[in-house]
Order: structure tokens, then sequence, then C-alpha cells
């Protein structure tokens, strides 16, 4: 029984070990959320080709969008996009930490979007100020 006990209090350790890695984790991002985008010492930075199609499909689809269109398909094509960047993302060092300054964001404004996409459209153009 005592080592049933022991497993069992290890277990609980373990459980909340990750748990303060994953909040510790979230409070990075959440500090990057906060802190302004910077230029590669006066220059844009370059990102890689591939997650740039992602970016430039993104910035595509909001440009043309109409009501019309629907705003849960819009959603839905930003999100597979959005799957698609994080997931081919191969920066790294400052280049890729100044891109989350930017990603984070603007994830935020596709979960929350409405038909306006005056906040999507002004996301690109902090985008292709600080990118290419």
């Amino acid at each position: 029984m005592k080592a049933w006990n022991n497993v069992f209090i290890g277990f609980i350790c373990l459980v909340l070990c990750a748990c303060t890695e994953v909040q510790s984790d979230h409070s990075d991002h959440q500090h990057e959320h906060d802190t302004a985008i910077a230029l590669n010492n006066g220059e844009k930075w370059e990102v890689e080709a591939k997650m740039m199609g992602f970016i430039r499909s993104m910035e595509q689809d909001v440009k043309t969008y109409s009501a019309d269109d629907g705003l849960e398909d819009l959603r839905s094509k930003l999100k597979e996009n959005i799957d698609s960047l994080t997931s081919n993302c191969t920066m790294t060092g400052q280049a890729h930490d100044e891109l989350h300054k930017w990603l984070i964001p603007y994830i935020d404004l596709v979960n929350e979007m409405e038909d306006d996409m005056t906040e999507l459209n002004a996301s690109f153009e902090t985008f292709n100020s600080y990118f290419k």
C-alpha cells in the first residue's frame, strides 16, 4: 500500500511540474505579445519563402473578402494557413521572435474577427512594415 502511495504522490508531483512549465511558456508568449516589433538594424526581417506563401495567401483572402463570402469560411481558411505556417516554421533566432510578435496578435484577431476587415488589413500593413 505504501508503494502505491509513493507512486501516486510522484505522479501528482509530475503533473504539477508540467502545469508550472506550461504556465511559464504561456507567460513568455504573452510577454512577446506585449513587446513592439523591432526592425533588423533598420531593415525588414526576411521570412522564409515557404512560410511567406502562407502569409501572402492569408493577406489575399482578407483583401478580397466580402460579406457575401461568409465569415466562417474566411476564418476557416485563415486558421488553416495559420496551422500550416506554424507547422512549417523553420525560422530561428531574433527573426523568429519578431515574427511571433506579429503572429500572436494576428491569431487573436482571426479568432475574434467580424465582417469588418479593418483590423486584419492593418495587421498586414504592420507585417509588411517589418518583414519581407
